[in-house]
Formats: C-alpha cells, sequence, structure tokens
C-alpha cells in the first residue's frame, strides 16, 4: 500500500464516494474538522467531466474571511502525492490549493476561491 503522506480537507465534492472512486480510484480514509477563518459560498461548474464525476452543476468553494468565528465543516484526508494530483486535475479554474491549519491544528491542502 503506497504513503498516504499529504492530507487535504474536503468540505465539498471530495467528500461523495462517486467522487472519491472516479478521482483516486478507492475510497479515502479521513475524519471530521473544520476551516477556521473561512465561509462556503457556491460556483457554477460547467466542465463536463467534473458535472459528469459530481452529478452537479453548483459546487462549494469557500473564500478567506479572516474571522475566527467562521467555520466550515469537513473531512480531512490521508492521500498520497499522486492522488493530490489527481484532485488537482479534477478540480476547475476557479480553485487554488493551498495550506490550511484546520480547527484540529492540523495542516492540510484545501481548495478555496482564487
Amino acid at each position: 500500500m503506497p504513503a498516504r503522506s499529504e492530507r487535504l480537507f474536503s468540505y465539498g465534492t471530495l467528500q461523495q464516494e462517486n467522487v472519491q472512486l472516479a478521482t483516486f480510484g478507492r475510497l479515502l480514509d479521513g475524519g471530521a474538522d473544520a476551516l477556521v477563518g473561512f465561509a462556503q459560498r457556491t460556483v457554477v461548474i460547467t466542465d463536463p467531466d467534473v458535472i459528469a464525476k459530481s452529478g452537479k452543476t453548483q459546487h462549494p468553494i469557500v473564500v478567506r474571511t479572516g474571522e475566527d468565528a467562521d467555520r466550515v465543516p469537513g473531512m480531512v484526508f490521508a492521500v498520497t502525492a499522486a492522488e493530490l494530483a489527481a484532485a488537482d486535475a479534477y478540480e476547475v479554474d476557479d480553485y487554488a490549493r493551498i495550506v490550511v491549519t484546520l480547527a484540529s491544528g492540523m495542516q492540510a491542502w484545501v481548495y478555496v476561491a482564487k
């Protein structure tokens, strides 16, 4: 089994089993956590491959507010570097991947609004 050296926080479609199977070829292992200082919005998706995988034309997206009271719940997953690259390919151009510190104190990658 490959090493799972990266952490990826998801508040949206990467939590869906069908998206995980289509993107990573497996179900991800993870636990609940929260993104602090961000608020959730919605973005319209036009990429037909992403719509086919998620089954949705609107996806959640987060924007930084800097307010500690703003929290976005989600899941933090252990992934390989190759799986992180697959997640990059799945996400549309509206998103940028950054490192954040979650409510638990754990650092993880997350996709935020560009």
